[in-house]
């Protein structure tokens, strides 16, 4: 079950155990709850750190949007759809590389779009992020259009950086020619800094993570239990092997053949 969004600084509330009423018909199990979730099915670790995008095929789940101003401000929007950029709170020691949210107005869930390689950003209330043909944005969309597509482009230059684009191919900018402060556009021509984001999202989405933990729990066993795997005392640079062989996938073919090594040695003797 993935768990709700929390932010830094917040108290978690104790949990309470709730028995449903046979007879109530609005009574929802919460197995029924955990099916209407947007984001990402299978991830199920526990963790709730923010990290940084570097690539497009690392952007999934619950993302912030992190504008080239100062100071820091991200992307956001609010019940009724209206777009605005909105100041970041959360991050470590001035540097807004490590920007974490505190309002879910600046979270959006990105998907990618079946079949391209666009990424539909969904806001808190349900709706989609989409750029008109006069690159004004507004989240009101319940439904996937060419409008509510973007492509995340890797800017060359700025290492974990994107420039996002509209299907109209004009990028997201800052515009910060108003007196009201800077605003969010979907009409610049040409990458240039003010065009230039970073996306932040939980580390638990990003796949090289995921590889990465995934990787660790299998190297997670100790020397006792790999004596008892091929029935005999082992040395160093046989645990080292069959260590690496499960990182590798073919545990089960190397332990063989250290039983065939045992048996043969024995008959040797």
């Amino acid at each position: 079950m993935v768990k709700p969004l929390t932010f830094k600084g917040e108290k978690k509330p104790k949990k309470r155990k709730r028995v449903a009423d046979p007879d109530d018909p609005e009574a929802t199990s919460s197995k029924a709850l955990a099916t209407t979730s947007d984001t990402k099915p299978g991830a199920t670790e526990d963790d709730d750190s923010w990290v940084t995008a570097d690539v497009p095929s690392d952007i999934a789940g619950p993302v912030i949007v992190v504008l080239p101003t100062e100071p820091g401000s991200c992307l956001a929007c609010d019940a009724n759809g209206k777009v605005f950029t909105s100041a970041i709170e959360n991050f470590v020691d001035g540097d807004i590389t490590t920007a974490e949210p505190h309002d879910v107005r600046q979270v959006w869930v990105a998907n990618r779009v079946t079949g391209t390689e666009s990424f539909s950003f969904k806001g808190h209330h349900g709706r989609y992020l989409s750029c008109d043909k006069y690159g004004i944005l507004s989240a009101t969309a319940t439904a996937i259009s060419p409008e509510e597509s973007f492509l995340c482009i890797p800017v060359l230059d700025n290492p974990s950086t994107f420039s996002i684009q509209t299907q109209r191919d004009k990028f997201l900018t800052i515009d910060d020619s108003g007196s009201a402060g800077p605003n969010v556009r979907g009409d610049a021509e040409e990458i240039t800094f003010n065009t230039t984001l970073r996306i932040r999202m939980q580390a638990r989405f990003k796949p090289k993570l995921k590889a990465s933990k995934e990787e660790k729990a299998r190297e997670k066993i100790s020397r006792k239990e790999l004596e008892e795997v091929v029935g005999r005392r082992l040395n160093d640079e046989e645990v080292r092997k069959l260590k690496r062989a499960r990182r590798e996938g073919n545990f089960h073919e190397a332990a063989l053949d250290l039983k065939v090594k045992s048996s043969h040695d024995k008959f040797a003797s």
